[in-house]
């Protein structure tokens, strides 16, 4: 059928269009590209977390874009990632009110826990930390900001095997690891630590408001919780909740929603069939599901121990 066309008369009386309301593009700070041999690092994680990344750094860093406007890291843990590539701008996010908040005294004064830190090195003995432990778990005890950050990272470098676990009512209840000589004040790792997480947003919630403002251009970087290896092997107590299936379900349709603003998203879990099958149906183009070998350090089962395959999912304009 010929095409139909208006005479010039009737073009006049249409009604005039709405104005196209166009959002201003956001500039792009340029980044030099990282090698994966990683050969300088200015901060390094100043905390042990059970899943923490160090180990796989060069695959990760390997995979991000080379540019982005905004650094979002929802599930902090131990911010290996976020410490290698020291982002100008950043959002770091945690559940773990204490983790956020030891990050926020380091960020405002690392002078002031490195003082606090070298008292517990003088003090640590079998005694000093049980009787740390009490205080710490006595609700009517008020502490400063700097003496729980110090408090927090003393326990996290002495308990056994660096491994926080809280109980159902919150307590921590970590016995004491058998070290000859934890490195429990290391000025060294914890001055750049503190300068790295100066320049951050240091946010304490949930995983999805801390990426509520996240937008085109930026990238979001996903360590959750993962989905157990088996039914019983399944470790969620970083914090008081639980992070089961449902909230795996939640977070991939939270990386489609990303991906579809703009952003670009790289995710680490476990190679299980169910994470597989999950973001494979989320129906987005381009998404890139990796298998790495990754070691695992930190577990409270020595045979537990070892390497294990994980996924790195990517997805978004970046990739």
């Amino acid at each position: 059928m010929a095409p139909r066309f208006r005479s010039a008369e009737a073009a006049t009386r249409r009604a005039p269009a709405r104005p196209v309301r166009v959002a201003p593009a956001r500039t792009l700070p340029a980044r030099r590209p990282v090698p994966a041999a990683l050969p300088d690092a200015t901060a390094h994680p100043v905390l042990k977390w059970v899943g923490g990344k160090t180990k796989l750094l060069g695959e990760l860093v390997s995979r991000m874009p080379v540019r982005f406007a905004r650094y979002y890291e929802p599930f902090a843990g131990g911010a290996a990632l976020f410490f290698r590539v020291a982002p100008t701008q950043a959002v770091l996010n945690d559940d773990n009110p204490d983790l956020i908040a030891t990050y926020r005294a380091l960020a405002s004064d690392a002078d002031a826990v490195i003082r606090r830190l070298e008292l517990h090195r003088r003090l640590h003995a079998e005694e000093h930390y049980y009787s740390m432990r009490a205080r710490w778990n006595d609700r009517s005890v008020s502490w400063s900001g700097v003496d729980r950050a110090a408090a927090f990272i003393y326990f996290n470098k002495t308990c056994f095997n660096g491994l926080w676990r809280v109980n159902r009512s919150g307590g921590f209840n970590v016995p004491m690891g058998r070290y000859v000589d934890p490195p429990i004040c290391v000025p060294e790792a914890l001055h750049p630590a503190g300068r790295a997480l100066a320049r951050a947003e240091l946010r304490c919630g949930d995983f999805r408001a801390a990426v509520a403002d996240a937008g085109a251009g930026d990238f979001v970087y996903f360590d959750p919780p993962y989905d157990p290896l088996t039914p019983t092997a399944s470790f969620t107590s970083y914090t008081q909740g639980e992070f089961g299936r449902d909230a795996q379900r939640a977070l991939a349709e939270l990386a489609r929603t990303l991906i579809r603003r703009g952003c670009t998203v790289m995710l680490s879990n476990h190679d299980t069939p169910f994470i597989r099958s999950l973001y494979r149906g989320l129906g987005v183009d381009g998404l890139r599901i990796d298998r790495v070998r990754c070691p695992r350090a930190i577990n409270s089962i020595a045979s537990a121990r070892g390497d294990v395959d994980e996924v790195i999912i990517t997805g978004g304009p970046g990739r």
